[in-house]
């Protein structure tokens, strides 16, 4: 694989001028030295679904999914950033080394050989890429990303971000819906370790990529909800086509990275706002029934939220104190079945049919089709109320199964389901969109509460649209009183190799971070 970095690059330089001749003997005769265009494919689906979830620990506290209980407030609770560091940065890495020249690589030899599947997958991969780092970070390196002669990069625009991302995403649908060639499921299957081969998925996926790209414009008079619409209505159908790669749980990259055994989420805890959308105080008193089979309760049986302005676990007992997320107190449990997506074999999405109806909903509600938008809400909600249980018998683990009875018994409450579509409100869609997404979809939904504001008002219901969420009382320092906007880019790339690049687009500052995204703006 090869890599973008400059001062790698460099060290390749000096070694491919002075030992030649002298690696070419080290060439292997039982491994090819070209590789079948499939060959790239596994493990750059692999980090797709995987790298979110490591950006995952610091976003998350960012959106308040959970927080990290210490000896003092952390960074990422106070809506800061770690200096001199990679921490939040390893979708960075992925996009620009893991996918890097093997995606060109992959992309080159797709078109070269006729294979439009495995090429639409390829710009798949690519508007996957452009969107999580343009919805992390802002500007970020397009033009320029593999350009092996260069040593310093040119950040390009968030705007120009977004139209690759539709313009890739269009290639993509254009390649998927091409049946000549060298177009062969069984080809794409082998190393397709999302969809097994079946390109009529991956088209839905492309579609609600483009849903989801197209709904980020809301606040911009460009915004066009019936465009995100169309684009759902031409993605997944049901939680049949979610987006879902499998752990095998064989060795370490194998096992789901929140899995018990790899311990990567042990001494997090659920925060007080996403425990208050699920036990009845948003909500009129209505208890969820995921409550239980997505959240830990402590070892005294009740849920409950940590504060993050609270050192530590406060004045709570060790009783009281909520289990980590695989549900078990300190670092207990290992090898043990967990909770929901915490769990070593539990299959973790790329996208969900849920998802992308709430995204439906959205756009439903602000072009005033409010019958459409309860209909796709309340598609939403069921469907993951069955994503819950499905998460919960990956590997057979404790909690018990949503029952039929339990599940009719909240759909067919008002607080949560309004009975006619005038009751529907932003505060609803988002909230539910919010669960729906809890422990995997960080990206979207950090971008959903950017898009909000985090604490904006809906004026239909004169509540917030994130009822409960109220952000750090002791932001980082360096913030200037200011509320996150942005992930700095990767530190060891771009604060260590690329400062003139950084210095253009004002990322030396030190609250660059709390500038506002483009996307986001009117």
């Amino acid at each position: 694989m090869k890599r973008i970095v400059g001062v790698l690059l460099a060290g390749g330089l000096v070694l491919s001028s002075g030992c030649k001749d002298f690696l070419s003997v080290n060439d292997n005769p039982n491994a090819p030295q070209a590789v079948s265009a499939n060959l790239y494919l596994a493990p750059m689906l692999h980090w797709m679904v995987t790298s979110p979830q490591y950006d995952g620990r610091f976003v998350g506290r960012f959106a308040q999914e959970w927080t990290l209980p210490g000896t003092s407030l952390s960074t990422w609770d106070r809506m800061g950033y770690d200096p001199s560091s990679d921490n939040g940065a390893q979708q960075w890495r992925d996009v620009y080394w893991t996918f890097g020249q093997n995606l060109v690589d992959m992309t080159t030899k797709a078109e070269a050989e006729q294979r439009w599947d495995l090429l639409g997958v390829a710009y798949v991969l690519k508007a996957w890429g452009w969107q999580v780092l343009a919805d992390l970070h802002g500007e970020i390196i397009v033009k320029e990303a593999i350009d092996q002669s260069k040593f310093s990069f040119n950040y390009d625009s968030q705007e120009y971000a977004y139209q690759e991302i539709q313009r890739l995403l269009n290639k993509a649908i254009e390649q998927l819906q091409r049946t000549d060639g060298a177009v062969d499921p069984t080809y794409l299957g082998r190393t397709d370790k999302i969809y097994n081969g079946d390109r009529s998925k991956w088209l839905k996926l492309a579609y609600g990529m483009l849903a989801l790209n197209l709904n980020h414009y809301s606040n911009k008079a460009s915004y066009k909800p019936a465009d995100v619409i169309a684009a759902v209505n031409k993605s997944f159908l049901s939680n049949a086509d979610d987006g879902l790669l499998t752990y095998p749980n064989t060795q370490n990259d194998d096992i789901n990275f929140w899995g018990r055994t790899r311990a990567n989420l042990s001494s997090y805890r659920p925060t007080q706002f996403v425990v208050g959308l699920m036990n009845g105080t948003q909500f009129g008193g209505v208890v969820d029934p995921r409550l239980s089979r997505m959240l830990p309760p402590a070892p005294d049986g009740v849920y409950r939220g940590l504060d993050v302005n609270v050192v530590g676990f406060g004045a709570l007992t060790t009783t009281q104190q909520p289990n980590n997320f695989h549900g078990y107190a300190g670092t207990g449990g290992l090898q043990l079945p967990g909770r929901y997506l915490f769990d070593d074999k539990a299959k973790m999405p790329v996208m969900t049919y849920a998802q992308l109806q709430f995204i439906k909903a959205e756009a439903s509600y602000k072009m005033g089709d409010l019958a459409g938008a309860l209909t796709a809400y309340t598609n939403g909600v069921s469907a993951h109320i069955d994503f819950v249980n499905a998460r919960n018998s990956d590997n057979g683990q404790t909690p018990a199964q949503i029952t039929a009875a339990e599940k009719a018994a909240f759909l067919a409450s008002p607080a949560i389901i309004p009975t006619t579509p005038s009751g529907l409100t932003l505060t609803h869609i988002m909230s539910q969109k919010f669960i729906a997404q809890f422990g995997w979809g960080h990206n979207e939904i950090w971008m959903d509460l950017r898009r909000y504001h985090y604490t904006d008002i809906d004026p239909a219901g004169g509540r917030q649209v994130f009822p409960g969420f109220t952000p750090p009382t002791s932001l980082y320092p360096d913030n200037g009183g200011k509320i996150v906007q942005r992930i700095r880019p990767r530190y060891n790339s771009e604060y260590v190799w690329n400062r003139p690049g950084l210095d253009a687009v004002g990322g030396l500052a030190l609250d660059y971070h709390t500038k506002p995204l483009w996307i986001t703006q009117p």
